[in-house]
């Protein structure tokens, strides 16, 4: 194997690794101090349950009055929409299952809800910050519509001369049968008793805490699934923050957002305040509540409130992360809410500068599908036109390396000449480049250029939506977006689990093959060490680090590897005739036009 090839190999090979790690392994988030983010006050905290309820809110949530005392006792509410089922608990007025109907985990939708606990509800509300701990009062119900419900609760706050505000704290869910998004209203009323002067919540500068639900489905083992992830994200005037989330970690961010909230590979919850202004510093929490199944969570902090009448409303998206639902918040037209330029979308995975190629390839993949309904088919069929379209670029690589060949004896002799001189033996070697036209950047030019098409391969077939669950052949492909499987064993192997995979092995056999018709039978002594290691030792660790890998990522690269196969024999004939017609050995076939 020749230098410049050994070169090219290596170098592709590290960017790929590197690559995959900055996507898997590399990119963790910071190792945070370790903190309870749901744990009780050691003091006890200023808020007390009102015995009484009463309402004078009917303009507001429509609500009767309660003249005296009712009894409460606890209450679950289903709302089902055309996108999910949800049940909401009048303990807290909390959502405790979020299931989406249209996207399977097994043989159930989707738990957008997961990990609840009776410590840690999703979107429960604490008073003061998030180290509160949630509401856990039973709360008055009041159904508006199939879609609309309320919940309310009087409180007290002690204040410094020993008196207390009285206030009601209302939290509202408005639904839309087919809308993945849902409005929260946080009302906090101190007006409906003139007797009571209430001026302010306030508990060191927070009036209360929202939190998201404690996990997200689908539910996922992290120590086997290392293609799956957790990540908070925040968006503010067109800048994001990212970051992949690991274990027992929390981290304050205080910068301002428009939305904010959690994101697995194929699934979200974003919250939008409509009033970000009064939001404080957000932050996100991985802290392990329950059968050691790791927690991913947003805590919302709400500025003090300072007037006796005040009205939050948060806009909630729970759904599945893609492109066309993503972005209808941002034309009033396209939406149920009249939001406008919420840019969720930006919570997308994409390889950035390089997004317009993934936008790209899906379009050749969706015309393919279109023609025949399966997307492993319509994967193979635009990894056969991308090799035919870089094709001339692979012809030129391997002509750039028989050219390197052919002038060696005299690059060396030129180096040996001019070694003291490096002015003089650049200037010679140049002269001799364009004598002989080689161009030495030829060989891994090609490889260089197509850098950017592995990387936005890489994001595209590895968390692209419509991947999830999509059959390419049953009883061994039956879902893209998990690596295939011929037999389920019965007890897992060190670092590949229990599932027996064919994927993985024709991939590393692709490799095998194409390292052996590439390498050069005069290598010997350390070239030839250097050869085994690089056509044996490289394929078997791929072999590891994709055992795992989403069957539609590994199919792409297995389908390219063969296609190079026959690539790199069809070169290697060619080069074969043009070597014998350089040294005078056969009468070419054919020859190229000479120009006049």
């Amino acid at each position: 194997m020749e230098k410049n090839t050994i070169l090219a190999i290596v170098l592709s090979s590290l960017v790929l690794i590197g690559f995959m790690f900055l996507q898997t392994y590399l990119n963790p988030p910071v190792d945070y101090p370790v903190e309870e983010v749901v744990r009780d006050l050691e003091n006890t905290p200023f808020i007390a349950n009102e015995e009484n309820a009463q309402n004078n809110l009917e303009k507001m949530v429509h609500l009767e009055d309660f003249a005296e005392e009712v009894s409460i006792s606890e209450e679950k509410i289903l709302i089902e929409t055309n996108n999910a089922k949800i049940t909401l608990s009048n303990r807290g007025g909390d959502i405790v299952d979020f299931e989406l109907k249209n996207h399977l985990d097994g043989d159930k939708g989707v738990q957008m809800a997961d990990s609840i606990s009776e410590i840690n509800r999703a979107f429960s509300l604490s008073f003061g910050s998030y180290n509160s701990k949630i509401i856990d009062d039973l709360f008055q119900v009041n159904k508006i519509n199939d879609y609309t419900y309320g919940f309310y609760k009087k409180f007290r706050l002690a204040k410094a001369d020993g008196s207390f505000d009285t206030f009601t704290l209302i939290k509202q869910y408005t639904f839309h049968p087919d809308d993945y998004l849902f409005q929260l209203d946080v009302i906090i009323d101190g007006l409906e008793n003139s007797n009571s002067a209430f001026s302010e919540l306030n508990l060191n500068g927070k009036a209360y805490t929202l939190r998201t639900s404690p996990q997200i489905g689908p539910h996922y083992d992290k120590k086997k699934d290392r293609y799956e992830n957790r990540t908070f994200m925040s968006y503010t005037k067109d800048k994001r923050k990212k970051q992949l989330l690991g274990d027992n970690a929390t981290k304050e961010y205080s910068n301002p957002y428009t939305w904010t909230g959690i994101a697995g590979k194929y699934f979200t919850i974003l919250v939008h305040p409509q009033n970000p202004e009064t939001m404080g510093p957000s932050l996100y929490s991985t802290k392990i509540e329950k059968n050691d199944y790791t927690n991913a969570q947003v805590f919302l902090t709400r500025n003090a409130i300072s007037q006796k009448n005040n009205k939050d409303t948060y806009y909630i998206y729970v759904g599945p992360r893609t492109d066309k639902d993503l972005k209808k918040y941002n034309l009033l037209s396209e939406n149920n809410w009249g939001l406008s330029n919420i840019r969720f979308d930006d919570s997308l995975q994409s390889s950035g500068i390089l997004s317009w190629l993934e936008i790209f390839m899906k379009a050749i993949m969706q015309v393919f599908y279109k023609i025949i309904p399966n997307w492993g088919v319509s994967i193979i069929l635009m990894t056969i036109l991308l090799k035919l379209a870089l094709f001339p670029l692979t012809k030129k690589s391997s002509v750039s390396t028989l050219k390197m060949q052919e002038i060696q004896p005299r690059m060396k002799e030129i180096q040996d000449k001019y070694k003291d001189k490096p002015d003089k033996l650049n200037m010679e070697l140049a002269k001799l480049y364009k004598e002989t036209g080689y161009n030495p950047m030829m060989g891994c030019l090609p490889l260089l250029i197509q850098f950017p098409l592995i990387i936005a391969m890489f994001n595209l077939f590895n968390n692209y939506f419509e991947f999830r669950g999509a059959m390419f052949i049953p009883g061994w492909i039956p879902d893209l977006s998990q690596g295939d499987s011929l037999y389920v064993l019965g007890f897992s192997l060190p670092f590949l689990g229990n599932h027996l995979r064919l994927l993985p092995v024709i991939y590393v056999i692709s490799q095998l093959l194409f390292g052996k018709i590439t390498q050069s039978n005069a290598a010997a002594g350390a070239n030839a060490t250097q050869m085994k290691i690089m056509t044996m030792g490289m394929p078997l660790f791929f072999f590891f680090i994709f055992y795992n890998a989403p069957a539609g990522l590994l199919l792409y690269w297995t389908i390219s590897n063969l296609l190079q196969l026959v690539q790199q024999l069809a070169i290697n004939k060619m080069m074969k005739e043009k070597k014998a017609e350089i040294e005078g050995n056969i009468i070419p076939a054919f020859s190229p036009k000479k120009k006049k």
